[in-house]
């Protein structure tokens, strides 16, 4: 019988030279890929926040109180990549909504207080007809949060520490409380619920300022009515949300957990690298509504 033919030969074989120049294509493409991201997330990170405008139904609310604006700022992450000149760009933002109050649910630094109190300075000229109110976040415990507290009180933030105060607005009140971050626990600083919300007329509606959205479980119990923070950055880069999904209850937006609303801005900064993708950096104005 005939001898079998010899196998055909493979035509990647027969040219290394082709598989090596197709191998080095594909490396130059993912290379340009990975810089053509890297650039576009530099320029969200950097561009000026969007403003999120949303109207929020609070039951308890009385109707005299009802249009209530809440200015929601988070996340600045102020240090060596994010200084006043950006800060002061929120500040214009913020100022420019005529919000009656201006609320900073932590996480203003992400360097020790004292070494960019010069680029905070322009939260100095926030405007609203109720003040300024900030609480704790994570990073302000990682690098000093008393230094921290000084300063931003300084610059004219009322600092809630586990306690509340009264907002009057057409004659109704409103509670506006806050806690400090779940990191406070690390140091002799922890979140006090009981102190913040205890004791208090539930005839009327709370506002809770926490930073990290998994504190709004705790709140519930409260019946807190509102919860405003900040922390995932949206996931700040696609796609880290799933990892930030897993930790928190809400990635972004307004949500309802145990009975309690929670809304959770996007930040306007950013920590690490200067990225954003899919989450651009945002400041926030709820409008409160009876219903």
């Amino acid at each position: 019988p005939p001898a079998p033919a010899p196998p055909a030969p493979d035509d990647g074989d027969a040219d290394p030279g082709r598989r090596l120049l197709l191998r080095r294509g594909a490396a130059i493409a993912a290379g340009l890929i990975a810089a053509g991201a890297a650039g576009w997330g530099l320029h969200r990170a950097y561009r000026p926040p969007t403003v999120h405008r949303l109207d929020v139904p609070l039951p308890r609310l009385d109707p005299r109180a009802d249009g209530l604006r809440v200015a929601v700022v988070a996340d600045l992450h102020v240090g060596p990549l994010y200084g006043g000149r950006q800060v002061a760009r929120v500040v214009e933002i913020v100022n420019s909504l005529d919000a009656d109050l201006v609320t900073v649910v932590g996480d203003m630094v992400t360097s020790g207080a004292g070494e960019v109190r010069d680029a905070l300075a322009p939260l100095r000229q926030l405007r609203s007809r109720y003040g300024a109110y900030a609480v704790t976040g994570n990073h302000e415990y990682y690098t000093g949060h008393e230094e921290w507290v000084d300063v931003a009180e300084d610059l004219g933030l009322r600092v809630l520490r586990n306690e509340r105060v009264e907002i009057v607005h057409g004659g109704a009140a409103v509670d506006l409380a806050g806690v400090n971050d779940v990191e406070g626990g690390r140091h002799g600083d922890p979140p006090d619920f009981a102190a913040a919300l205890g004791d208090r007329d539930p005839s009327r509606p709370v506002v809770l300022l926490a930073h990290q959205p998994v504190q709004v479980r705790e709140a519930a119990a409260y019946g807190v009515d509102l919860q405003l923070s900040g922390h995932t950055h949206g996931g700040q880069v696609f796609p880290f949300h799933v990892l930030v999904r897993a930790e928190q209850p809400v990635l972004a937006g307004l949500a309802e957990v145990d009975g309690t609303r929670v809304y959770v801005t996007r930040g306007a900064g950013f920590w690490g690298p200067p990225m954003r993708v899919g989450a651009d950096p945002q400041v926030s104005l709820l409008v409160l509504r009876s219903v």
